[in-house]
This record gives C-alpha cells, structure tokens and sequence, in this order.
C-alpha cells in the first residue's frame, strides 16, 4: 500500500512545502501531494519540479468547494502537469478538461465544507465508484474518515467492490498504524497523510518529521494483506 504525503494541514498548502520534498524523499518517500489551495501557482509549480527531480509522483488534491472553483482548478492542475489528480465530483467537466481520465481519482459521495467532510452511504460510495470506474478514471479518492453518515470501514469495503481494478485511495484524517492496517485489509490501494505528519499526532511520543514519517513508512510495511 503506497504512502501519499501530503504538503498540507488542515486542507491547504503549507507556505514552506518547497523546503521539505528533499527532506521526505531521502527517508524513501516516493508519492508527493499538495491541495489546490494555500500557496501561489507559482509554488505549487515549483513543488512539481521540484518533486519530479527527486524522481517521487506528483500528486495535486482539489479541495475547491464550488462548481466554477473546482473547474479553475482542474485546469490548473492540467497546467501544472501533475502525475494525478485527486478530488472533485464533476465527471463531464473533468472529461473536457483533462480528456484521458485515467490518472483522475474524483470523490465518490457527497464532500461538502472546508475542511471537507463526506455525506453519502456505502451504497452511494459503490454507485459512484462504479461511475468512475465507467467513465475511465483511473480510481478514486474516498473521504472515509471523514464520513458522516456511514461506517469509513464500510464505504472502503463497499468502494473495492465496486471498483474492480481501479485504484483506491483514502484521503483525510488518517493518523494512526491501526487505521492503515484496517485500510490494507479493507481493500485500499493507498493513502494520504498530511496534517498527522505537522502535528505531530501520527506518533505522538516523537517530534520530528522524520520520526513521523518513518513510523508511518513501516506501518506500510507491516500493513496485512486485504481480507478475503
């Protein structure tokens, strides 16, 4: 299961990003990501760069909360030139824009607010997913801890149903190795870690970042295979 570090706390960008992707590249990070809001484009396309020097994939979550703002963000995100894309709910605005949908992973269900939280049942999470999956996105992007309305464990188990190959990542308040261990058995492909990572909440007894990230780095490792 692949560790996405997230560039963020509480869902925006941290304005000194660009300072850390050497740092978390040479502890074995590979999968890099930043929200679409919280910096300039002009940081945000230094954080490509930079990240694509160092050999990691490229990751821009959209975490706009209106119909025109996430449009403005998709396009930025073609702009850009990001490996993948994550968020969003708009499947045709997002065909116009990108065309080939395979490296966009939308939001199944219902994100509303900032910081986003998700409305929606396991049902509505496997419609959508199976939408997704129809349309040639490459997977999706489930809020399951984020979830109001449903089990997280749930709307994984019922997203990897529906998904059949496509990809599934979790997004949002992951902060724990027993999580992770519920999300590998649950199905998911991989997952992001932002705000665990700069609060320090992932592992609580150490305060550096690296003591946060290399504890996470082996809680992949250690992570069950999905149950049958």
């Amino acid at each position: 299961m692949d560790f996405i570090f997230m560039l963020t706390r509480n869902d925006s960008t941290i304005e000194d990003a660009g300072q850390l992707v050497d740092a978390v590249c040479d502890l074995g990070v590979r999968h890099i990501g930043f929200k679409d809001i919280g910096v300039p484009r002009a940081t945000m396309q230094e954080l490509v760069t930079r990240i694509r020097q160092r050999g990691g994939v490229c990751y821009l979550e959209v975490v706009s909360t209106t119909p025109q703002a996430v449009i403005q963000s998709l396009e930025a995100a073609r702009t850009l030139g990001v490996d993948r894309i994550l968020g969003g709910t708009d499947l045709d605005g997002a065909r116009r824009i990108l065309g080939d949908l395979s490296d966009y992973f939308p939001f199944p269900g219902r994100p509303v607010g900032h910081p986003t939280r998700l409305e929606g049942s396991s049902a509505l999470i496997a419609d959508h997913c199976a939408l997704a999956c129809a349309v040639g996105c490459g997977g999706v992007d489930l809020l399951a801890y984020r979830a109001t309305q449903a089990e997280p464990l749930d709307l994984v188990r019922a997203a990897r149903q529906a998904l059949s190959e496509g990809k599934l990542i979790v997004a949002g308040s992951v902060n724990s190795e027993r999580q992770i261990h519920a999300l590998a058995q649950a199905g998911a492909d991989a997952f992001t870690i932002g705000s665990a990572v700069f609060d320090g909440s992932f592992s609580p007894a150490k305060g550096s970042l690296r003591g946060q990230i290399l504890d996470i780095l082996e809680a992949c490792d250690k992570a069950p295979k999905m149950a049958s």
